[in-house]
Order: C-alpha cells, then structure tokens, then sequence
C-alpha cells in the first residue's frame, strides 16, 4: 500500500483556508492514517511500542512523560518520510504517533481528527534537542527542523494504529516555531502585576529549562513591560502567574469554532477523503 504524499494545493487550503472557496464552511481534509504508536513513561531511557494509547483531554497521553496540562508539547507526531529519506533507524525521532503523510508543512494550530473520537490541536515544530543527539549521535544535523509537529489534546479518546486523521485549520494566532518568540508571545499574555518564573516560563513556552540560562538575553529585546512579567526566581504567591488558562482557552476556542464551521452532530469521520497523491 502506497504511503499518502498529501499535496500543496490541499497544504495551501490548511494554511489559507478562505483562498479557495467562498464557503465560511471548512470541510476536513482527510491526511493519511496512524502508522504506528509509542509511549514513554515517566523515567523510562526509550519508547515503548504500543497498538493503541488513550489521550486524556488537556493532558496528554495517559502514563506518557510529556502528559502535562501546561505544556504545547502534549504529543509528537512524524511522517514515515522522514524516517525514509533521511534513512533514520526506527524511533529515532521518539514520536507517540507515526503517521504516513509529511509533518513538515502542517499548519500550527490546526485541528486534527484522529480515529473516531480524538482531536489535536497542533503547536509548533518540534525543533531538535541535546538530548535526542545523546541518544543518536550525529542526528542533529541529518534531520534539521523534520522531527516531527507537536499537538496538545483538546478532546481524549482512544488512539489505535490505523486510524484515519483528518484536519481543519483554525483561525487563532498559532505559537511560533522559533523558540524566542514563543517566550515573548507567552509574556504578552501575562496579566500586568504578574510574573511567571523563567523554568515555569519555558513549559509554558515549550522549550526545555536549560534555556532558562539565556532567557535574559532573549527579554533584552522585549520591552521593559514584557521583561518584567518574567523573574529568574521565585515569585511571591500574590504575584505568580501559573498560566492554567494559557493553552486551555486556545484548546476551547478552537472546539468552539469547530462547532460553528461544521454544525452540531457532523463529525469528522463523515467526510470524504481528501484527493491525494500515493508513492
């Protein structure tokens, strides 16, 4: 069976979604399918190969290592292209989901349909890490920015290998890929009078807390007000920001504008799939 290649006129449509048709209705464009699945709990050195994985809505993946309600980076998902063209041995990229379309050029806050129940609202590209290089030595520069698209959970459910995944774009302000301006972005949304501390600030932000070392260099470009909502130490309660309704209030709005575009009771699974191309 010939993997999905998904096209750039059916890429285009996700990342301009009013291009193409006057119709304030969007339909979901059918991507490909679930290749396989992996989970790696808490403390575990390497990911375990599962045949299905249960997401808990706001969380994440039930018993997974990145589970977290405050995080961008719930789960990771890459395409078996990667794997293929950069000739990367199994579980290089340490994805929870294995998908037989390109990650590459999907649209940051998208929401995608997977199986019958769950949806993912997609963050940012996963940019690659220190830590996947102390696994993989070397893979850094072979994969570049092709690790794979990063999603939170905005409705749980059961994933199984072979489930179809569908995606609509959303119309709210994604996060950046690029991790400096997520810091600032996060900022923005500090309420004036607050502060968030630097390690809570990177989880906010996605980015791992080594980072934290050189966040003052990144608040010097900020204006004085941005910088200040963000302190190296601790904050005192009556100040701290925790940031709970950061990612919640994008998860529900992008649930909200679901309902409005597609109309009460219309799911996913009852729309065709997208033409694509195979190879």
């Amino acid at each position: 069976m010939g993997r999905v290649a998904v096209s750039a006129d059916h890429l285009n449509l996700l990342e301009h979604p009013g291009a193409a048709t006057d119709n304030p209705k969007r339909d979901w464009l059918m991507l490909g399918m679930v290749l396989g699945l992996r989970t790696r709990q808490p403390g575990a050195a390497e990911p375990t190969i599962v045949t299905f994985l249960d997401a808990i809505t706001g969380i994440g993946l039930s018993s997974d290592s990145h589970a977290d309600a405050f995080s961008p980076r719930q789960v990771l998902l890459a395409g078996a292209d990667a794997y293929d063209e950069l000739e990367l041995q199994p579980r290089t990229l340490r994805e929870n989901l294995l998908v037989d379309f390109s990650t590459a050029r999907l649209p940051r806050n998208a929401v995608l349909s997977v199986g019958d129940d769950v949806l993912l609202r997609t963050t940012f590209q996963c940019e690659p890490c220190g830590r996947l290089e102390g696994h993989h030595p070397g893979v850094l520069k072979r994969i570049g920015s092709r690790r794979g698209m990063l999603a939170r959970v905005v409705r749980g459910g059961r994933i199984r290998v072979g489930d179809a995944i569908r995606c609509s774009q959303s119309s709210s302000e994604p996060l950046a890929d690029a991790w400096q301006e997520r810091i600032l972005q996060v900022l923005a949304r500090v309420p004036r009078g607050r502060q968030v501390e630097y390690r809570h600030l990177a989880k906010l932000a996605g980015v791992p807390k080594v980072y934290c070392r050189v966040f003052p260099k990144v608040l010097a470009g900020a204006s004085a007000d941005i910088a200040a909502r963000a302190q190296a130490g601790s904050v005192d309660e009556s100040r701290r920001w925790m940031g709970q309704e950061l990612h919640r209030r994008e998860d529900e709005a992008a649930l909200r504008e679901l309902a409005q575009i597609r109309g009460d009771g219309d799911r996913p699974s009852s729309i065709g799939r997208m033409p694509c191309q195979t190879k």
